[in-house]
């Protein structure tokens, strides 16, 4: 059996482990890092350009952001939280290509404008006083609204061809929304970072086990699936970025701070188009409504993607049931995550979440059929032939105890970390890939508290997020800087 000792030990090649060893390696050259990944490439879970929406989650479209309250009130809170997170994530993209480390930025985003879009009278009045809400803050100013049929036809033809004219319909458009490819993103940060001195890339390899040492650092065993070759790294850091596959390897970690979290995963599939004539006919992420019981990764719509350089329509997501944590996990990763420690809030979930529960496994068991006619509510001339199924990733929603101790299921990502800052994970999905700078300078500042206090690393945080230490949400003169810098260098304009 080999060892070795690395200053940080990155588990998962998804997105946030990638942005996390660009971060470091950024402040600290000469820091060694170690990333150990499972599969025989990164970014093939929940990262993969097709196991995600690749919206680049701004708040701009989704309407599960901005929830309305029984009494019509809608809070806009987490949708302005949520922008200003994605803003952090651009600058840092607009840095790593003005300095040529990210390639062209056409290789992983793309300018495709953010649309909502509702039919009825109700839903057109959640939208129209959504719209006044946002657009009165510097952050959606420029969104902009119509109840129009002409001018919603000009904004999504697709849409509104061929619809009931005596419909209720009503829209809501950003110009300067993405699409984003995580997987390519990925892929090309990693690749960068397999350049650098003090960085070593391990694929096909699992993680056993993480056990603290008396020094404060863990030893975590690995080992090569390919060659059977076991070996321990010893790291002074460990950060596990591993999206599904995060709860089974905190769990492993016995720190308090794990106790009580569980996982509820969610299955999902897209209805996938690649027809030219129809592909052309559709520039834009055009999200809805979800159904009642539906949960909040379940927000219908129809996305134009470039994955790859392919230009492709998606609908979706249509959610499913499932016990296994990842794409290519088992069958048994939900019934292995029950500890003595999750039991009560997970069975307490389970209870209250029936309906939830009885919607996916409905959703499961739709026919080809069924989904073409979802879809018709947002493409009314779609055929079944277009459009082929194809599964998108798992998401693993986060169980944990509430302030009463009975259990709560979230719809959100969550960093838990040690309190001596020697290891953090992070759980659960949406927003997940948009803020991943975000979450990992969250990381850092949890972490690496000391240096991230230090003048040096102040400083040239500063130099790869101008708006670092600063607040977006109250600042209008610091985000017209920003916007304009990263609209104009990742040709979102």
């Amino acid at each position: 059996m080999t060892a070795s000792n690395v200053d940080v030990l990155l588990v998962g090649g998804g997105v946030m482990s990638a942005t996390l060893g660009m971060l470091l390696k950024q402040l600290d050259p000469a820091m060694t890092i170690t990333l150990v990944e499972r599969l025989d490439h990164v970014a093939h879970e929940s990262t993969d350009g097709w196991n995600n929406a690749g919206t680049g989650h701004a708040g701009y479209c989704e309407l599960n952001y901005t929830p309305e309250a029984p009494d019509g009130s809608i809070n806009i809170d987490r949708a302005l939280a949520i922008n200003a997170s994605f803003e952090v994530t651009l600058q840092f993209w607009t840095y790593l290509v003005e300095q040529k480390i990210l390639p062209a930025p056409p290789t992983f985003i793309n300018p495709t404008p953010h649309q909502s879009f509702v039919w009825g009278d109700k839903d057109a009045a959640f939208l129209r006083k959504r719209h006044a809400l946002l657009s009165a803050h510097h952050l959606f100013a420029e969104m902009q609204y119509s109840e129009s049929a002409e001018e919603i036809r000009d904004w999504m033809p697709l849409v509104m061809d061929k619809r009931d004219a005596k419909q209720t319909v009503a829209a809501t458009r950003v110009n300067h929304g993405a699409d984003v490819d995580f997987g390519s993103l990925t892929r090309s940060m990693v690749k960068h970072l397999e350049q650098l001195d003090a960085f070593e890339l391990c694929l096909s390899h699992s993680v056993h086990s993480l056990k603290k040492s008396k020094k404060g650092h863990w030893r975590v065993a690995v080992e090569d699936d390919k060659s059977g070759e076991e070996k321990t790294i010893n790291a002074k850091f460990v950060f596990i970025g591993a999206g599904g596959g995060s709860l089974p390897l905190l769990q492993k970690c016995n720190i308090d701070e794990s106790e009580g979290y569980g996982g509820f995963p969610v299955s999902g599939q897209w209805l996938v188009c690649k027809k030219p004539d129809i592909v052309q006919r559709h520039h834009s992420k055009v999200y809805g409504k979800a159904p009642v019981g539906a949960p909040p990764m379940s927000v219908p719509h129809l996305d134009t993607r470039i994955i790859n350089g392919e230009p492709a329509l998606l609908f979706g997501p249509f959610a499913g049931f499932t016990t296994k944590f990842l794409k290519k996990g088992s069958v048994f990763d939900l019934i292995s995550s029950v500890k003595t420690s999750n039991l009560a809030p997970m069975m307490a979930v389970g209870r209250d979440n029936m309906d939830l529960t009885r919607y996916l496994i409905a959703e499961s068991f739709q026919s080809h059929k069924d989904r073409v006619a979802s879809l018709r509510n947002f493409f009314p001339q779609a055929t079944e032939k277009d459009w082929a199924l194809q599964d998108a990733g798992m998401r693993v929603q986060i169980i944990k105890k509430d302030a009463q101790g009975h259990g709560k299921l979230e719809f959100g990502t969550e960093l838990v970390a040690a309190k001596d800052g020697s290891l953090a994970a992070l759980l659960g999905a949406s927003p997940g890939a948009s803020t991943a700078v975000q979450a990992m300078i969250d990381v850092l500042e949890r972490c690496f508290k000391d240096r991230m206090a230090s003048p040096e690393w102040q400083s040239r945080m500063r130099e790869l997020v101008p708006s670092y230490g600063q607040s977006l949400i109250n600042d209008a003169a610091l985000l017209k800087q920003v916007r304009e810098r990263t609209l104009r260098t990742l040709n979102l304009h």
